[in-house]
């Protein structure tokens, strides 16, 4: 009875605020649990137990770690794995599959939508100069052939056409109307493209980590404003498989206004094609099916190898190459291409190709769009030739490339053009039609010049080209062939990054069409169409700097098989010609333009080759390393406020997706980053109060404000004396977000290196 008598008011009232205690931290766990689970996909949840952490879905402009997400497909590959009875049964037959599945999705809705572009494109580009009176929404071709899609015929275009009906035949007249039309057309295509305006930050670092050796300005978060339809996509598509984020560019609203500008751009006849908007589109298609499958949805990595198949199907329908846009996708856009990639890229432009054969959009029932057979073969002595041409499609690559390059970076910086992208449209339809409308060849539309250049004379073509040629004197016509040859390099330079969808391959290869005709008037042994068509691979190559997919996508294109050495010597030769002149193909200086954080492994490795300088040329001022440097006491908790002030820091500097790092004696810890930081303070944090102490190492407690589960606590580190080329390789091979720089001999950490600022500096070595 004593001691009953000694459990006072007193005592009771300490066991009841024990018990709210404990209540408290019970409800404060269970909120951040609810939080947690709206933010982090179960798969991350699953990685909350281990030494690589948690993540946030990616924020936008950020790069992705193909680490993390490769362990975390391998968790979730388990989990499904794991499974017994006949849902297991099922679950490992879907995850086996369900990539090749997508793949083929990809190839069929991409062919379903390039099917519509080409329909609409080919009848929206004859509106120029008439109009059909049987189908006012017929294009001249099929209305004067009664070729229709669906239907195949071997229905040949005649020298007159009654159902055709032109506006009129006065030749100012008809000129007017002709440029009014491209004007409008113009006007049209860039309105549309204006609506998906948007702002990239710039990859530069801002106020609070400048290097010494490294001038970036004064550029803060953010930088640029970009049009997400404009243009190819070809560099921006590049620059995501590479790991970064850009947001709502591969979005539904992108796709239809591509698709959309891409039909009346091209209708202009501004110097310009419809493949590099094709790439986009097939890639829009990609990441809309991906989203439907969580083994994609929820992995940066795991989408990233769909994309790169889904860039196949794009080239399969804009040429209809299905291997060449495989290698396409292989040698010119992709960084990461392992083989189970290339076999779903084999299917996905597999599919692609097999269902635009059925639509038939051209009418012909044919996949090859110039179909060529010149029934004669080259001697030796031609090699010379082609060797000529290659030369001239290097110059030609070269030269285009740095004008082009000069063009952007000046002519675009002038206000009235910056601010008023669709006035620039414009002037440079209005000038495209002044000087293409009097050549009777230029005045086609840009497929349609390569299959008239490629045209062989001694069979049964009749066509203006072979009429020409037929003449005793060509004086004239070899006038307009170099006048065309001129006329597309000039057009091409000022019209490649106006604000519409746009691609670069066929007004190259009009080019060179161009000039290996003219070439072939003064050979009389062979066809002058095969030189036409050698001629265009070469440009084409001095342009972009392709090879090996290059050769295959001409073949592809015209069935010349006989002609594949021909079109390797002159391909090779322009390739090294325009990297004489030139080490940047048209792709990597767009990027450079558009100021996007791309690595490029094989440049950047021949940069810092040269420089000889070690790792710890960019390890941070030391002001930078103390403002995102957290000393953990031994009790592995801080104060809230430290993180805040962190934090602030951070978002200063505005590069998106630093981090801070975790040193207990000058010892690396662990890496939080940016965004779980933020997201841990701000959105965790409402659950507990301001004075509240935040665990970062360890195990957690009952009651604890817990931020480790979001610590990576594997980092990879590289000592600062090692050559800048471990810097480059280890960021290039493993797609690293950031790297972790330590002192010889001790150990202990003195700087961190992410992947944006090795991007800058090595923009630095450039210049």
């Amino acid at each position: 009875m004593p001691d009953v008598e000694q459990a006072t008011e007193r005592t009771h009232l300490l066991s009841h605020l024990a018990q709210d205690r404990r209540f408290s931290a019970i409800q404060h766990e269970a909120d951040a649990e609810s939080t947690i689970s709206t933010h982090v996909t179960k798969e991350e949840q699953l990685l909350s137990a281990t030494s690589i952490g948690e993540r946030l879905p990616y924020n936008d402009y950020t790069t992705i770690d193909w680490l993390h997400d490769l362990v975390k497909d391998s968790y979730r590959s388990r989990s499904v794995l794991s499974q017994r009875g006949l849902r297991g049964v099922f679950g490992s037959l879907f995850e086996s599959g369900q990539g090749w599945i997508a793949a083929a999705l990809i190839g069929v809705l991409t062919a379903c939508v390039a099917f519509c572009v080409d329909v609409a494109e080919a009848t929206v580009s004859d509106w120029k100069l008439g109009y059909c009176g049987t189908n006012a929404f017929s294009n001249r071709e099929n209305c004067c052939t009664n070729r229709h899609p669906f239907v195949t015929t071997n229905a040949n275009l005649g020298e007159s056409c009654p159902e055709w009906h032109m506006w009129t035949e006065e030749y100012w007249k008809a000129f007017a109307i002709f440029v009014g039309f491209a004007l409008a057309f113009g006007v049209i295509s860039s309105s549309f493209t204006m609506l998906t305006k948007s702002t990239l930050p710039s990859a530069a670092p801002g106020q609070g980590d400048k290097h010494q050796s490294v001038k970036v300005g004064d550029q803060g978060v953010v930088g640029k404003s970009m049009y997400l339809a404009a243009g190819s996509g070809i560099p921006e598509i590049k620059t995501i498989l590479s790991g970064f984020v850009i947001p709502h560019f591969l979005d539904l609203k992108v796709l239809v206004i591509k698709a959309i500008g891409a039909v009346f751009a091209v209708a202009t006849g501004m110097c310009l094609g419809k493949e590099g908007p094709f790439v986009h589109i097939s890639t829009c298609v990609a990441y809309l099916v991906g989203k439907l499958f969580p083994k994609y949805n929820e992995n940066g990595r795991k989408m990233r190898e769909l994309l790169s198949a889904g860039c196949s199907a794009g080239l399969s329908v804009a040429f209809g190459a299905p291997i060449g846009g495989v290698l396409f996708s292989y040698e010119e856009i992709s960084t990461y291409f392992p083989r189970k990639v290339l076999w779903r890229a084999f299917l996905c432009s597999l599919f692609a190709a097999m269902v635009l054969k059925a639509l038939n959009p051209t009418g012909t029932g044919k996949l090859v769009l110039f179909e060529t057979n010149y029934g004669i073969s080259y001697s030796p002595i031609h090699y010379l030739i082609f060797i000529v041409l290659g030369v001239a499609g290097g110059l030609f690559g070269g030269v285009f490339c740095k004008a082009n390059f000069f063009w952007s970076k000046r002519f675009r910086k002038y206000p009235i053009i910056k601010n008023y992208p669709v006035f620039e449209v414009f002037l440079v339809v209005l000038a495209t039609g002044l000087l293409q409308y009097p050549n009777p060849m230029t005045r086609e539309p840009g497929d349609t010049i390569i299959k008239n250049l490629l045209a062989d004379c001694r069979g049964a073509s009749k066509g203006w080209v072979c009429q020409q040629e037929a003449k005793d004197n060509k004086g004239e016509f070899i006038g307009w062939l170099v006048y065309g040859t001129l006329v597309k390099l000039l057009l091409t330079i000022i019209t490649f990054g106006c604000k519409v969808p746009s691609g670069i391959i066929i007004p190259a290869l009009d080019a060179g069409a161009f000039f290996g005709r003219l070439v072939g008037q003064w050979v009389t042994t062979i066809s002058p169409g095969v030189f036409a068509m050698v001629g265009a691979a070469a440009f084409l190559a001095g342009v972009s700097r392709m090879t090996i997919s290059l050769c295959v996508i001409m073949f592809e294109l015209t069935g010349e098989l006989e002609y594949i050495v021909p079109h390797m010597i002159a391909i090779l030769v322009a390739k090294w010609v325009a990297d004489a002149l030139e080490k940047d193909g048209v792709y990597d200086l767009a990027q450079t333009v558009l100021g996007h954080p791309f690595l490029d492994a094989d440049h950047a490795m021949n940069l810092v080759q040269r420089s000889q300088e070690l790792v710890e040329r960019l390890i941070p001022p030391k002001q930078t390393m103390q403002d995102i440097t957290v000393e953990v006491p031994r009790n592995n908790k801080v104060t809230k406020k430290v993180l805040d002030e962190k934090l602030d820091k951070l978002k200063e500097r505005g590069l998106l997706d630093a981090g801070l790092v975790l040193v207990q004696d000058g010892m690396l810890q662990g890496y939080l980053s940016e965004g779980e930081l933020d997201f841990g303070l701000n959105d965790l944090g409402r659950h507990w109060d301001s004075t509240s102490r935040i665990r970062l190492l360890g195990d957690a407690e009952d009651g604890d404000f817990d931020l480790s589960m979001f610590v990576d606590r594997t980092p990879l580190t590289v000592c600062a004396k090692a050559p800048m080329e471990y810097l480059v390789e280890m960021f290039g091979k493993l797609g690293l977000r950031y790297l972790c720089v330590v002192e010889e001999g001790s150990g202990k950490l003195v700087g961190v290196v992410i992947k944006k600022r090795l991007v800058v500096y090595l923009e630095s070595l450039k210049h």
